[in-house]
This record gives C-alpha cells, sequence and structure tokens, in this order.
C-alpha cells in the first residue's frame, strides 16, 4: 500500500517537473546564460558570470512570491477554469520559444486565453475536448472576476521582482557612437519561474491519480494543480544606470498591477470591470515598454569613454574590483601613482605593486575617491573589470 502511495505521489509530481513548459524554461535559461556569455566575451574577452547564472537564479529567486500567489489564489477560492488554464500555459509556451522576453509578462498570457475562448465560443461552437466546451464557461461572469484578480497579482509579483533583481544579471555590451567609438551599453534578458497552485473544479487529475490533493465544498469537488508560471524581462539601457532604471520600470509595474487589481476586484459586482481590467493591463505594459524604449535610445550613453582616464563597463562578482566598491560608469585616472588611459596602461602601472594597487577613481557623481586593494596572482583576471576600449 505505502509502495502505492508513493508511485501515485511521484506521478502527481511529475505532472509539474515533466510539464512541457517547466523543461522549455530550464532549457531557456541555459540558452540565455550561453548566449550572454558568448556576447561578454566578444566584446570584453572575458565573461562577467558564469553561465549558469541564469539557471540558478530562474526559481531562487522567485520562490517566496510562488507561495504568496499560491496562498493567495487558492486561499480566497479564486476558482479557474480548466480550459483557460490550458490555454494559459500554451500562450506562455509560445511566448517562450519566440525568445522575445518583452512580451513574456503574464499579463498578455492571462489575456490571450481568455480571448481565444471568447473567439472559441463564437468560431469554434462544437469544440469539445475530455468533456471541455467553450459553451460551458461562464466569460462575462465567474471567470472575468477571477481572471481579473489574478493578472492584478501577477503584475504585481512582475513589478516587484523587476525592481529587486531587474538589474542584477545585467550584462554590458560595446555599441559604436555616431562618433565611431565605442559606448557601452546595458542589456538584461530574464526568466523567473514560479510553481504556483491553481484551484480547478472537477476531478480532473484525481480520476487518473487517486491520492492528488482534492476536496468538496457542497456537492462540488475541487483540485489543486501546480502550473510553472514564466515571468520573462528584457530590456536595453543606455542614458541610465540600470541600478537606476529596472526599480523606475518595476514600479511602474507595480502601479498598473494596483489598478488591474482594483478593477478586478470591481468586478465581482460589476463583472464587465473585468474584461477591462485586462485590456487596460495589455495596454498599460505595451505602454510602458515602448516608453522605456524609447527614452533610452533617444538619451546619450551614460557610461562612455573619456580622455582622463579607463572608464568601467562592468565589474566581475567577488573579483578585486568588486571589494574595493567599483562600479559601471565610473573612470579610473590612475594607478599606483601613474595616469591610465586604455586597458594596457591600466595593468602595467598594477604590476608595479600589486599588493598595494592604489587607484584614483572619478565616481559617478563626479567626486574623487582613493582606494587601495590588495591583489593576488590567483585572482581572476587580475583587477576583475570590463573597460571600454
Amino acid at each position: 500500500m505505502v509502495n502505492d502511495v508513493l508511485l501515485e505521489v511521484l506521478t502527481a509530481a511529475s505532472l509539474f517537473f515533466l510539464n512541457p513548459l517547466f523543461v522549455a524554461t530550464l532549457i531557456a535559461a541555459v540558452f540565455l546564460g550561453y548566449m550572454r556569455v558568448k556576447r561578454e566575451r566578444r566584446n570584453f574577452r572575458v565573461r562577467l558570470m558564469p553561465g549558469f547564472t541564469e539557471l540558478k537564479r530562474l526559481l531562487s529567486e522567485s520562490w517566496p512570491y510562488a507561495i504568496i500567489l499560491s496562498i493567495i489564489i487558492s486561499g480566497i477560492g479564486l476558482i479557474v477554469d480548466s480550459g483557460w488554464l490550458v490555454l494559459f500555459c500554451i500562450a506562455a509556451f509560445v511566448g517562450l520559444l519566440s525568445f522575445n522576453y518583452k512580451i513574456m509578462s503574464p499579463i498578455y498570457f492571462v489575456t490571450v486565453a481568455y480571448f481565444t475562448i471568447y473567439f472559441m465560443e463564437r468560431y469554434a461552437v462544437d469544440f469539445v475536448y475530455r468533456g471541455w466546451s467553450p459553451k460551458s464557461v461562464d466569460l462575462f461572469g465567474e471567470l472575468a472576476v477571477t481572471v481579473a484578480i489574478i493578472a492584478g497579482l501577477f503584475l504585481l509579483a512582475e513589478g516587484l521582482l523587476v525592481s529587486r533583481y531587474g538589474s542584477k544579471d545585467t550584462s554590458p555590451f560595446l555599441k559604436k557612437t555616431k562618433r565611431g567609438l565605442y559606448a557601452t551599453v546595458f542589456k538584461t534578458k530574464r526568466l523567473w519561474l514560479l510553481p504556483v497552485l491553481f484551484l480547478v473544479p472537477g476531478d480532473i487529475i484525481p480520476a487518473y491519480l487517486p491520492y492528488w490533493p482534492q476536496f468538496t465544498l457542497g456537492e462540488a469537488a475541487f483540485t489543486f494543480i501546480p502550473i510553472p508560471l514564466i515571468i520573462g524581462f528584457s530590456q536595453v539601457i543606455r542614458s541610465s544606470y540600470p541600478n537606476i532604471a529596472f526599480p523606475k520600470i518595476g514600479r511602474g509595474i507595480i502601479s498598473l498591477g494596483v489598478v488591474v487589481l482594483a478593477l478586478g476586484i470591481g468586478s465581482i459586482w460589476m463583472p464587465i470591470l473585468g474584461v477591462a481590467a485586462l485590456i487596460i493591463g495589455v495596454a498599460g505594459r505595451v505602454v510602458l515598454s515602448i516608453v522605456a524604449s524609447i527614452k533610452e535610445r533617444g538619451g546619450a550613453f551614460v557610461v562612455a569613454p573619456k580622455s582622463t582616464g579607463v572608464v568601467i563597463a562592468g565589474v566581475i562578482p567577488d573579483s578585486p574590483g568588486d571589494k574595493m566598491g567599483l562600479l559601471p560608469g565610473e573612470c579610473i585616472r590612475s594607478v599606483n601613482g601613474l595616469n591610465v588611459t586604455n586597458e594596457k596602461e591600466l595593468y602595467d602601472a598594477i604590476q608595479i605593486n600589486a599588493a598595494h594597487c592604489r587607484l584614483q577613481v572619478l565616481g559617478r557623481d563626479g567626486e574623487v575617491r582613493l582606494m587601495q586593494q590588495v591583489i593576488y596572482r590567483h585572482d581572476h583576471h587580475r583587477l576583475g573589470i570590463l573597460v571600454i576600449q
């Protein structure tokens, strides 16, 4: 009996871990890391972070949000239609395969799944799959309320993740300016995986797996189904620093999420507000992306070459430069008392007295400060910074 139960539990777990969306996300995270390392080595001959960084942070940064979302969605009884849930996963899978993570906001998946049912109800009336039919969905009633509230919660989670972690894996690369020089552009392309527990009416899974969690309320049966919620984010910036730009974008997404959530709650009394919430959510998210892109494309390069020293494009984590507190955009004016204007002069000056490497740095605020750090022979890439040539 115990063996049978364990077998059923393992089979149930496989419904999540063998979900095509889950597997595809793991592969996409590895691919993201590979492409980033390849780009960094092409530009700077050294990578900023290991290639598996994106994979390691795929779940480590987002699991608290997944737990909170699961508790809220299941705790307040937000029951989703099984057909909508399948269409939601399909939309996320297609978005993931596009590798265009600007369209990987969950507000798009929620809305696409909802309106797909709407068009199926109008143009595929006879469609039936395993007992599910679009005609059986309360499209402008319970579903409109549920998906609008869920969309608002998803936007809040996305905004918090972008605000807190958007700049963490920012990768610098070189771009030619109109003057023929190379300046630094920062690019982030992130994926977050959130295992979220949804509440679905009926006994879809327990019909095949008797030990799958299920409960009844009156005569109705409900099933918990774990689904991999994928949140993607992609943005290139050049006229501001990552730790300044991405929190602003994140706060904009959070504000949009509050509006959508408020409309979703209002749809409890007026369901049409749920449909309006989805439309406003999609339009608002598109506007936020467009405004951010236009602002960055039109602005000047904040990290550009300077004749007064060597400009830092990136700092390798845990390197001597990182321990000294060096930041992208700062300019190293002298090393061990010698003025430097390029990477060769920088490292030639370091060799004079590496054991007590002294730097004069011009900070982002224009203030000059002195720094000192011991550099050992085994330290990767010596100082551990990427510079503009």
